[in-house]
């Protein structure tokens, strides 16, 4: 049976995938599991140069991306390609991670004894991929596993099932041995019940999902029931810390990047803009007037700044975070409400912690404003959260960014740069509801790899008994 995901713009079908059942995602665990050992037995060399080809089938698929990606989410080309870019940049850092998979001879006290920390694959992992940077994360869900020498399952979302069928297509035609790299699609109705399975297959080793905190609990609560390593980077509620002495105009680029980027839909976008009374005035009208100049309308048009939100049920969801917070006395300084999936960019400002918009996730192209007597009181409003994905603080005094940084409880804080900021070779993740565990760079080999002590002895043995 096949399924059907719809064009939020115009509602025609946008794509088709198989709808798996269960039973099906535990045969392709399995076909997994049979294909890992001799892929996890190549050589390191062997197994970049089949990433490295990877990456270049993912570049060479870029119309097709773009497409999916403007059909199944209403993306802008701009944010199809810098998610290509990005996403074929994480397979060459992976690849170029192979020969990084290093071990240590640690000291012993036992006379002749070699003790050896070697890192070894884990077998089979399953990737859980979201859909609003689709190329990104179901990259990221894979190639460093891949690159540690584990076999793969990515598990498409169904609002983007074919951007994703895209990857393993271009997986598929690099040369990974059959079975090695595999996807499971399925209809809407059917995730939690083909999710479940795969954490419950004894095929599966470890998981790690990308998505919603609430859906990132029930994998975790499943996994755990077998107790499989889960690494878990999920919802946020991003602070951008305006300092009394930042560079205003600096700032202001950075927060309607953060804020609108993707139409506000990513786990790092600027959810909340943290400003200090002494300057708030100024910077919400220079904001502001940045906000009206990014227009939205139809990513095919290709000439707005912002495209379109994933459906209709975001458009509820912010309209009424914008309705909550006006009657409790918020102002719009920028936007509003929206009838279509073709949303403004909108200011909430005056936002205080009785306001729905303070504490829940947004995931839309709406941003909060919320005023701090001063840094302290700035800290503890950054801190005023579940959460704690990415942060950013604006500050001329570099010295009192980073120590203002270190204050702020989150995986990753950036100083005079955007909450918005990735790259293949950095430990990204977060603390608290926004979960735990690290993707990127030596911090992924940790994720995918089993660590364990081997010993040689070279002496005669002396017991006690």
């Amino acid at each position: 049976m096949q399924f059907e995901r719809v064009n939020p713009i115009t509602g025609e079908t946008a794509s088709s995938a198989e709808a798996m059942t269960p039973d099906q995602a535990v045969e392709i665990a399995k076909k997994a599991a049979a294909a890992q050992p001799a892929w996890g037995a190549m050589g390191p060399n062997a197994r970049r140069a089949v990433l490295n080809k990877a990456a270049d089938a993912l570049e060479a698929r870029k119309d097709d991306f773009v497409a999916a990606m403007m059909g199944e989410i209403g993306a802008t080309a701009g944010w199809a390609m810098f998610n290509l870019m990005l996403a074929a940049g994480m397979v060459r850092e992976a690849a170029a991670m192979t020969t990084q998979i290093g071990g240590e001879v640690i000291p012993s006290d036992k006379p002749g004894c070699v003790a050896l920390a070697l890192r070894e694959p884990v077998g089979t992992i399953l990737g859980i991929a979201p859909w609003n940077a689709p190329i990104i994360l179901g990259v990221r869900a894979i190639a460093v596993p891949l690159a540690c020498g584990n076999s793969v399952i990515l598990k498409a979302s169904e609002v983007s099932p074919r951007t994703h069928a895209l990857i393993i297509e271009a997986f598929a035609e690099a040369g990974f041995p059959d079975g090695v790299v595999n996807v499971v699609t399925n209809a809407p109705a059917d995730a939690g019940e083909v999710v479940g399975a795969l954490i419950d297959a004894p095929a599966v080793k470890r998981v790690n999902f990308t998505g919603s905190t609430s859906v990132g609990r029930i994998i975790a609560k499943r996994a755990a029931e077998h107790l499989k390593p889960c690494l878990l980077e999920l919802g946020g509620k991003a602070p951008l810390v305006i300092l009394e002495d930042a560079d205003l105009d600096e700032a202001v680029k950075a927060a309607a990047f953060g804020a609108y980027m993707n139409q506000g839909q990513i786990c790092m976008s600027t959810e909340r803009i943290i400003v200090v009374d002494a300057i708030a005035d100024a910077f919400v009208e220079k904001f502001a007037a940045k906000a009206k100049s990014m227009p939205s309308g139809d990513p095919r048009e290709g000439n707005t700044p912002l495209g379109a939100v994933v459906d209709q049920k975001t458009v509820s969801h912010v309209n009424s975070l914008i309705d909550d917070a006006v009657s409790k006395g918020a102002k719009l300084p920028a936007g509003g409400k929206a009838d279509n999936v073709v949303m403004p960019a909108t200011i909430v400002d005056g936002v205080k912690s009785d306001m729905a918009i303070y504490s829940d996730e947004s995931f839309g192209p709406v941003v909060a404003v919320i005023r701090a007597k001063d840094e302290a009181d700035a800290i503890r409003l950054a801190n005023d959260t579940e959460y704690g994905l990415s942060a950013a603080v604006f500050t001329k005094d570099t010295a009192k960014g980073l120590k203002v940084a270190r204050q702020i409880k989150s995986g990753i804080c950036h100083v005079n740069g955007p909450t918005v900021h990735d790259e293949a070779q950095m430990p990204f993740g977060g603390v608290g509801a926004s979960g735990y565990g690290r993707f990127g760079g030596k911090a992924g080999i940790d994720a995918f790899t089993e660590l364990r002590w081997i010993t040689m002895e070279t002496e005669p043995g002396h017991y006690p008994i």
